[in-house]
């Protein structure tokens, strides 16, 4: 039961951790997965990232193109868009608020 719990608290914030992820600067496919991935409270995994990516690109939020990789084949980097940025500071600033409200609460049941 727990763990249905904190599956939800995750895909909730989910597409802000791509978002803020990716307003640090653009990145490729596998680097955002690895880079979520080695976060322990959200572990994500491939078969979630790719999936919200492409409905980012769909939505308008980020755009990607091709460049030559060092090493193997050419990878598909990822950046944010004027209104991806914008997503990003609602979004933030929504988390915030839920945030601090949360830690209010949590540190009254102590």
């Amino acid at each position: 039961m727990a763990e249905d719990r904190t599956t939800q608290i995750r895909r909730g914030v989910v597409e802000l951790a791509v978002l803020g992820l990716l307003a640090q600067g653009e990145r490729y496919g596998s680097q955002v997965v690895e880079e979520l991935a080695s976060q322990p409270a959200l572990a994500l995994t491939a078969g979630t990232v790719y999936p919200l990516l492409s409905r980012l690109l769909k939505a308008g939020l980020i755009d990607s193109t091709w460049q030559e990789s060092p090493v193997g084949p050419p990878r598909k980097y990822y950046r944010l868009t004027p209104d991806g940025f914008a997503a990003h500071a609602a979004q933030r600033d929504a988390w915030v608020a839920v945030r601090d409200t949360l830690d209010a609460l949590l540190k009254e049941s102590r």
